[in-house]
């Protein structure tokens, strides 16, 4: 007896046989509710309305080319503390001692490269390792102990701070402020790659072809783009890189999401948590070092608030408190908005007060969008 496939002409169904079922498990859905599905869509919707208020209120040089490097010089450094909060916040953690940290890694900068002349590079790194050190005990203390971060954190919030009290004190004599930094690191090669202005040269080329402003002496207005910019940049490149098309990525979703359904599925869930913790701490250590160096001193109200700024910055963005959800480039939008607002405000004839009021408004409208357009897309209820 002839075989059916020798019968039957290639690819052709037998006949009285049915078509063959789709897939359940498939389902294709339509760029509008994939786009709807990006946790940062209400960052980006916010971005939008506050430039159109910006736009409709504040003065024109709010934009130019001046104006939008303004903005940027603190959207940037939060937002370098805003994308590592974020990830934490993925992540299933969160931690409300990362400003304090600011303040305590720029007196171990500033302790070694005055108090013990120790060169920039050492002490960079240094600081960089022990900040990384402080964080990892963060994590080991909340998975160890199973308290919550918030908890854990806000105890070292404190103490963070006392110590950074203390140690000025004792590396001043009696004063809350640290200076002679900046004559400390004189001449370093780092300099440029932690501190000033890059790309100095073809700003000084472009207004000299007149396609940026200049003042009447002929030299540009922006003279380059604030270091800590760049750095924000690749941040939140690199984070988001890692958290859509990396394995790193899945854990931290994973582990943030459900831990324990990701521990039976081999997610390395405490390791991903404390590592989380220590790159937290280690943004908090490069802010430091960029405000420091910029400023040439610090003090003991550096970082002060940035904690929940950084938090606010990464919930406007898209990321829950309860883990397993948001993107790195939702807090990148976040921060910018954090900075339009604090600066946007001053181009105005309202009252800089208000800012916080607006701050706290795009907070609660933020949150309420994403929970919103989630519930719609996912149909959660």
């Amino acid at each position: 007896m002839a075989s059916l496939e020798h019968n039957n002409p290639a690819g052709a169904k037998p006949p009285g046989s049915a078509a063959a079922p789709a897939d359940e498990r498939l389902r294709k859905v339509g760029v509008i509710t994939q786009i709807m599905r990006r946790p940062e869509l209400g960052a980006v919707a916010g971005l939008i309305l506050v430039m159109v208020f910006f736009f409709m209120t504040a003065d024109r040089s709010m934009f130019t080319l001046a104006g939008a490097m303004t903005i940027l010089a603190p959207a940037s450094q939060l937002g370098i503390l805003a994308i590592a909060a974020a990830l934490l916040m993925i992540g299933g953690e969160f931690d409300l001692s990362i400003g304090s940290m600011v303040a305590f890694a720029g007196l171990i900068f500033g302790v070694l490269v005055t108090n013990y002349d120790q060169p920039l590079s050492i002490a960079i790194l240094l600081t960089f390792l022990f900040s990384g050190v402080v964080g990892a005990i963060n994590g080991q203390i909340v998975i160890r102990t199973r308290l919550p971060s918030f908890i854990v954190t806000l105890a070292f919030l404190f103490i963070l701070r006392g110590l950074t009290l203390v140690g000025l004190k004792w590396a001043t004599g009696g004063s809350t402020q640290l200076r002679g930094i900046s004559s400390a690191v004189e001449g370093s090669p780092l300099l440029k790659i932690f501190s000033g202005q890059a790309f100095e040269g073809l700003f000084l080329w472009l207004g000299q072809q007149g396609i940026t402003e200049t003042f009447d002496n002929g030299l540009p207005k922006v003279t380059g783009v604030p270091v800590s910019v760049i750095w924000f940049i690749l941040i939140a490149i690199v984070a988001t890189w890692i958290l859509l098309r990396t394995r790193t990525g899945n854990w931290i979703f994973a582990a943030g999401g459900d831990p324990n359904a990701a521990r039976n599925s081999g997610v390395p869930v405490n390791r991903v948590k404390t590592s989380l913790f220590a790159l937290t701490a280690c943004a908090a250590a490069l802010v430091a070092i960029i405000t420091v160096l910029d400023a040439g001193s610090t003090d003991a109200r550096r970082g002060f608030q940035k904690e929940f700024e950084a938090i606010i910055a990464a919930v406007i963005g898209g990321c829950l408190l309860t883990g397993g959800y948001g993107s790195a480039i939702g807090a990148f939008f976040g921060a910018v908005i954090f900075g339009m607002v604090s600066i946007g405000l001053t181009y105005t004839q309202f009252d800089s007060d208000w800012f916080q009021v607006f701050l706290g408004s795009m907070l609660l409208l933020a949150v309420l969008f994403n929970n919103f357009i989630r519930r719609r897309v996912t149909g959660e209820r």
